[in-house]
């Protein structure tokens, strides 16, 4: 039990001293909310993925401090973007068929 505990210790630590202070760039989610969602909301969000890749590249001259913290701005929000965008395409989803049927009951109701 503790050998499993020291190893699962161990992944950890080296997962989070392997990424270096990067930040996630989603850009899988970016492309799936593309594809899965509301594509507007999901070519935003795969701007923002970009943009957190380069800041977690260094392609930019921006001090170390600066780039990490743009790079976790930039993540956040092609992370939320990304989510919104087929939480909004799965409610249209389920919104629109919903209010066909109400709006047929109430023109019925009128005849």
């Amino acid at each position: 039990m503790s050998t499993e505990l020291n190893h699962s210790q161990d992944v950890e630590c080296s997962l989070v001293a392997s990424s270096g202070g990067q930040h996630r760039d989603y850009r899988k989610l970016a492309i799936g909310s593309i594809i899965c969602g509301l594509s507007c909301l999901g070519i935003m969000s795969l701007i923002y993925s970009v943009k957190a890749r380069a800041m977690n590249k260094g392609k930019l001259n921006l001090p170390e401090a600066d780039r990490a913290k743009k790079a976790k701005e930039y993540s956040d929000k092609a992370r939320n973007y990304g989510i919104f965008a087929i939480v909004a395409w799965v409610a249209l989803l389920i919104l629109i068929p919903l209010l066909m049927v109400l709006v047929s009951y109430l023109l019925t109701l009128i005849n």
